[in-house]
């Protein structure tokens, strides 16, 4: 059955063609009785036959009722169309685990290119919002976005935005072999970010759980 404002609607004009059908029931009953009544004159006899009285009756009643029946019927099933729509999307819940996987290669340190991979990151959480799991693989000259003191220029637009990503449950792994070809430890890197042995291994085992890859 149809539930909340939509069922309302359905039942008000289900009762509404009710009431009309009621209506034409009791005035072709009427039109019966005066063919064959009383009150009925020799000239309303001879100006229509009771088959032709019944006939137009009846058509008007199918129309009228007709009509009322598919405007309710198109009602219910837009409603119906509705609330499956709504069904859909409430089916999930949060903790629910995601549907959607991609990790993202981030091994340059040039700023447009940190703008492109991250503004593609937040388009990905814009569409699917936490049906999505996302991993950014940072090696090469792309360690330094996670690193406490960058060795190479990290515009604080770019440390920002991967701090507001991390907040969101977007995942930065950093390439541990990179990390010591700098001499660098766990110390040396932003908190949320995760030690991997080896950047495109790391890539390589995520790719094998089905996770979309997506170099820039």
């Amino acid at each position: 059955m149809f539930r909340g404002k939509k069922g309302e609607l359905i039942w008000s004009r289900y009762m509404e063609l009710k009431q009309i059908l009621k209506s034409l029931y009791e005035t072709c009953s009427a039109c019966f009785e005066k063919e064959h009544g009383k009150n009925c004159t020799e000239n309303d006899l001879k100006e229509e036959s009771p088959s032709e009285s019944r006939r137009r009756a009846l058509s008007k009643l199918l129309a009228t009722g007709g009509a009322v029946a598919l405007g309710a019927s198109a009602t219910a099933a837009k409603a119906h169309k509705s609330e499956d729509s709504g069904a859909e999307k409430e089916e999930r819940f949060p903790g629910d685990p995601p549907e959607h996987f991609i990790v993202y290669q981030l091994n340059e340190s040039d700023h447009e290119y940190h703008q492109h991979v991250l503004g593609s990151v937040g388009a990905m959480i814009g569409k699917y919002e936490d049906n999505i799991e996302i991993v950014v693989a940072c090696f090469g000259r792309g360690i330094h976005v996670l690193a406490k003191k960058p060795g190479r220029p990290v515009e604080d637009s770019i440390k920002e935005k991967i701090s507001s990503l991390a907040g969101q449950g977007v995942k930065f792994h950093a390439c541990n072999r990179t990390m010591q070809s700098m001499k660098w430890t766990d110390k040396d890197i932003l908190p949320f970010a995760k030690v991997v042995d080896v950047g495109m291994a790391d890539i390589m085992e995520l790719q094998e759980q089905n996770y979309a890859y997506v170099s820039w």
